[in-house]
């Protein structure tokens, strides 16, 4: 069994569409409506967007959060500095849990960590399984 997607519930589907489009590399998997939005990485996973409506506004849990992976620590600075850049409240990155990074709220009421790719632990794909 293969991971298929994840259903973002955020508060402004159009701004948080374009926002992961034009500064995290998302793309549309067709078009995009008021209230919900699919989008596609570079690796194929599947990234829903859906509105919460005008009467209901997001709320998560400090801790959660959507993670981006960068291949390095300069790649990290760089994405920090182009979000400043385009007028984002950014933390600067520094070393978080073992790796440099850094966090952010973004458009739509959700939170973003970016950070750089630990070599000694590098992230595989994973496949649930089925045990039984």
């Amino acid at each position: 069994m293969e991971l298929n997607h994840l259903n973002l519930p955020v508060d402004d589907v159009p701004a948080a569409s374009d926002f992961l489009e034009r500064h995290f590399g998302l793309r549309p998997a067709g078009p995009a409506h008021a209230n919900f939005a699919m989008m596609l990485d570079e690796g194929g996973f599947t990234l829903t967007l859906m509105g919460v409506g005008k009467a209901n506004s997001v709320s998560y849990p400090r801790t959660f959060h959507v993670g981006f992976l960068c291949s390095s620590e300069a790649e990290v600075d760089e994405q920090n500095r182009r979000l400043v850049e385009a007028g984002f409240e950014v933390e600067e990155a520094s070393r978080q849990h073992g790796a440099w990074s850094f966090s952010f709220d973004a458009p739509g009421g959700f939170s973003l960590i970016v950070r750089a790719a630990d070599k000694r632990h590098a992230p595989k794909r994973h496949r649930l399984r089925r045990h039984g």
